[in-house]
């Protein structure tokens, strides 16, 4: 059967011994039958064009990511074909310079796409999200050769990146890591590890933060190396809770020999690229949030308005309509704050990195609630691998960590509020 465009999609009643979910068609988030979808409709405030942008984007979503979703996250899926089939619509390299194969989309219009494809599947999203930061890294910082060498593959997903920052011993110390660059001659020799990369051994290229100088973040800089350096290997996949369509593994280098024209920008400018890169790395992932949590929020509409307790629909209890107000009502403040963030960042505001360390916090943490509290409405039905729920409950979860955890979120926003 066709699939109508539309965000929200469930599975049920498939038997698990049949090994296989079926997709339920849902109707498009404008056309709730009390109201309720109109409310939280993502289009409201869009222009034209930012409409067509999402409506290519949740069609998207719904014809090639949400019949997939489950399998992809059982199966653990890295669904290669079907994000080079996103690349063709242009979400490889949604806000890369259109010279180099990018689209050259605002903050905004990208925020706008990831959560609307987060609705098909949020973990597949979320790795586009990580691939485009990477991209938009070497088409900003890289020099014309870099840019026209690299970025034109990654643009159209024939190549996948990774981000290389975190690692065994430095997570939200980012500025403490200890992978080093040695620099001999026209060559930088690479050694140390990478912890929770996203796509790491299944992917092309990797854009690493490592220390070519003394301590602290002046002494950083960043590498672009591809797969296949002599020296560069991967860990063991991870196993995760959710986030299961893309592979975790840790990244290797010993000895690995750099040519000094694989280098971003200068040396000591390395920790300034990932910050930077950062800041659209907290709206995406927030971006995906919004996404999951605007599926569950359909999804427990329908639920409530479809099951029986007590001889009556569960949506006739006051308590649950309450609750699935509070929900609604939270959406729409996050997509609010990630959309002011991404206006903030694409102007080049003096307050955009604060914004969106705000946004980042506050919609990855209301989100999850949002799809938490979907799941707690669904009961016993919710917490089966049969409902699309617990899917977007598990992979949102690592939101709250990654791209900075929120605990880091809270102290760059007191930071800024103490200091000025």
């Amino acid at each position: 059967r066709r699939l109508p465009p539309g965000p929200a999609m469930a599975w049920r009643g498939a038997p698990r011994v049949a090994a296989r979910l079926l997709p339920l068609l849902r109707r498009p988030a404008a056309a709730g039958r009390r109201g309720i979808a109109s409310c939280i409709d993502p289009s409201t405030g869009l222009t034209e064009e930012q409409k067509e942008f999402q409506k290519v984007a949740l069609d998207f979503a719904t014809r090639e990511m949400a019949p997939h979703m489950a399998e992809w996250d059982e199966k653990e899926i890295f669904p290669v074909e079907t994000m080079r089939k996103a690349a063709q619509l242009g979400f490889g390299g949604i806000y890369v310079k259109p010279d180099v194969g990018g689209s050259g989309l605002s903050r905004l219009d990208t925020s706008i796409i990831f959560e609307a494809l987060s609705t098909g599947c949020t973990s597949t999203t979320a790795y586009m999200s990580i691939h485009n930061m990477c991209v938009w890294m070497i088409d900003t910082f890289g020099n014309e050769e870099q840019r026209r060498r690299f970025c034109p593959s990654l643009c159209s997903m024939e190549k996948f990146a990774s981000y290389c920052l975190t690692e065994p011993g430095s997570g939200s110390d980012a500025a403490s890591l200890l992978t080093s660059a040695q620099r001999k001659g026209d060559t930088y020799v690479l050694n140390g590890s990478k912890a929770f990369i996203s796509g790491g051994g299944d992917t092309d290229v990797y854009v690493v933060m490592c220390r070519t100088g003394g301590p602290g973040p002046k002494g950083i800089s960043c590498l672009v190396l591809e797969k296949g350096t002599p020296g560069l290997s991967f860990g063991k996949k991870e196993k995760k809770v959710g986030w299961n369509s893309q592979p975790t593994r840790a990244v290797i280098f010993e000895d690995c020999v750099v040519p000094v024209g694989n280098r971003l920008g200068a040396e000591g400018q390395g920790f300034s690229i990932a910050m930077k890169g950062l800041n659209g790395g907290r709206i995406n992932i927030a971006s995906c949030s919004l996404g999951a949590a605007h599926a569950s929020v359909l999804l427990a509409q329908e639920h409530l308005t479809v099951r029986k307790q007590f001889g009556e629909p569960l949506a006739n209890n006051q308590y649950l309509q309450f609750r699935l107000a509070e929900m609604a009502t939270r959406l729409v403040a996050a997509r609010l704050m990630v959309r002011n963030a991404a206006r903030a960042l694409q102007e080049g505001r003096e307050d955009a990195a604060v914004l969106c360390s705000m946004a980042k916090l506050f919609a990855t943490d209301e989100c999850f609630a949002i799809c938490n509290q979907a799941l707690q409405m669904h009961g016993g039905y919710g917490y089966l691998k049969d409902y699309a729920v617990q899917q977007f409950v598990r992979d949102i979860r690592v939101h709250q960590i990654l791209e900075g955890t929120n605990e880091v979120m809270r102290m760059i926003v007191a930071r800024n509020l103490l200091q000025g």
